[in-house]
């Protein structure tokens, strides 16, 4: 995939002592990057060269003040550099006060350029929610933080992976609490924003099918009525204003056919239906997309992995088709808001 208009992708470097470095460099050491996008990384230069030596990349470290100064070749890293991680207090793979404190740096610096439109899009690296909190940061993760920055309300999340896109009417709840939240009027202000997320994205083609709740989608009433009752009038309120939905779609074939080019987007009705989905599709390939933003957002789906971490041996793929997305949507994506 080649874009004919490099936009620059803002890349805030996640949590110092994760993987998120690591990941950035290895994604910047491909070339392909550099026809697509413009990508500048906002983070710590100390951290940036520490990577690259663990890593074993060939990538010079390039320190800009603003985006405009950056010279976006490939075999240099455009970075914004806030220095603020104490290399002499760093300890990789471990939880920090100060790591916590420079991650959500990095997120804020990175939306203060997106909403001054100097860049496009945010690729956004994993930050750790013990390390936010020994740092005294007030949110719990990004959404949250994207959300207060931006001056957002309920922001949509959107999964894509090979071209499946997945949207998700309940969240962080339980699957009982979810259920009293799918109502008609939830399933039909979904639909109308989730196309209006859509085309924001530039996506022309945009026919929904929502996911049942029930086996078989409820089978008329006999396996629940939550389809009859609630479901199916919501989406048919979003057809009667000119939405291009179906539904609901039995959840164990929805995705299949989604994937298969029947739907443009799925509505998910709870948080593992549409996870579940998406990774057992291709985990490392799943990337969030948040809608309602000022701005695109695209995230890599997993955590710092401290476990694993400087040790060179995380995969890059997530965080590299996370700045390829961004790339394929930042030309099109239009700023109004929804």
């Amino acid at each position: 995939m080649t874009t004919t208009i490099r936009e620059i992708i803002a890349i805030p470097m996640g949590d110092a002592a994760g993987i998120g470095p690591e990941i950035t460099v290895k994604s910047l050491a491909k070339e392909e990057i550099y026809t697509m996008c413009k990508p500048l990384v906002v983070g710590d230069a100390g951290i940036v060269q520490k990577a690259i030596d663990v890593t074993g990349v060939q990538l010079s470290v390039n320190v800009v003040s603003t985006p405009l100064d950056g010279k976006y070749q490939f075999g240099t890293i455009d970075i914004i550099d806030l220095a603020n991680v104490d290399m002499d207090a760093f300890e990789p793979g471990q939880v920090s006060a100060q790591n916590g404190r420079a991650s959500f740096e990095f997120i804020k610096k990175s939306v203060e350029l997106a909403m001054n439109g100097e860049v496009k899009a945010l690729a956004t690296t994993p930050i750790n929610k013990e390390s936010l909190k020994a740092g005294k940061v007030q949110y719990i993760g990004h959404t949250e933080m994207l959300e207060d920055l931006a001056q957002s309300k309920d922001p949509l999340t959107m999964f894509q992976v090979k071209g499946m896109r997945i949207f998700f009417l309940t969240r962080h709840l339980s699957v009982a609490d979810a259920i009293k939240q799918m109502t008609k009027e939830r399933v039909y202000d979904y639909l109308v924003r989730c196309d209006k997320a859509l085309a924001r994205l530039g996506v022309e083609s945009r026919k929904f099918a929502v996911a049942g709740l029930n086996p078989h989608a409820g089978e008329g009433g006999l396996f629940g009525m939550e389809e009859v009752e609630e479901i199916k009038p919501g989406i048919e309120l979003a057809v009667a204003a000119g939405i291009d939905a179906v539904g609901p779609v039995p959840a164990d074939s929805v995705f299949y056919q989604a994937l298969n080019g029947r739907y443009d987007a799925v509505l998910s009705l709870y948080h593992d239906q549409g996870h579940i989905a998406a990774k057992m599709t291709d985990f490392h390939r799943t990337i969030s997309i948040t809608n309602g933003l000022p701005f695109l957002r695209t995230s890599v789906d997993h955590g710092t992995a401290f476990d694993i971490a400087w040790k060179n041996i995380a995969s890059e793929v997530s965080m590299y088709e996370c700045i390829k997305l961004a790339a394929e949507y930042a030309p099109k994506f239009t700023r109004q808001s929804l």
